[in-house]
């Protein structure tokens, strides 16, 4: 009977996860599929290191760890914040870009960037570097709030609007 009742529940939380799995967005799945691999690898490093295989379990953790770190840290961007320890902002905005984000505003290095536009662009380039980029992260669209609002924030501080 135990079987049979635990058979029903994970019958019960499979079909869930199914009706879950149809309306997710594309992204969302993409980030599902690399939060499982990171964590399957870490999962595997940590194994060889208890079987006592440490050269293979340092290069699965080598492999694997950044880029679970990389996907935490852009789940948590004021925590990567707190904890980063400098002002220089990165190896690309030259000192000014940790104050910048500090404040809430964006260079127009990182606007750039968010836009996927070389410095330099034309007005129309700009306009359409924002269209297509909010075609997949607009919240109407399965996208998020925060990476609509910095694509918005990005189109604003390069067109001065």
């Amino acid at each position: 009977m135990l079987f049979l009742v635990l058979g029903g529940l994970a019958l019960f939380i499979f079909w869930g996860g199914l009706r879950a799995f149809e309306s997710a967005s594309v992204t969302s799945i993409k980030s599902l599929v690399v939060w499982i691999a990171a964590l399957a690898g870490i999962s595997l490093g940590l194994l060889l290191i208890l079987s006592g295989r440490w050269p293979l379990a340092l290069g699965a953790l080598t492999f694997f760890g950044p880029t679970l770190w990389n996907r935490w840290r852009a789940a948590h961007p004021a925590a990567g914040a707190k904890t980063g320890g400098s002002n220089t902002g990165g190896p690309n905005t030259g000192g000014s870009g940790a104050a910048a984000r500090r404040s809430g505003t964006m260079t127009r290095e990182e606007a750039y960037q968010v836009l996927g536009v070389h410095p330099g662009a034309s007005e129309d380039d700009i306009r359409a570097a924002h269209r297509r980029l909010m075609r997949g992260a607009h919240p109407d669209s399965g996208g998020s709030d925060w990476l609509a609002s910095r694509i918005n924030q990005a189109r604003d501080v390069l067109l001065g609007g």
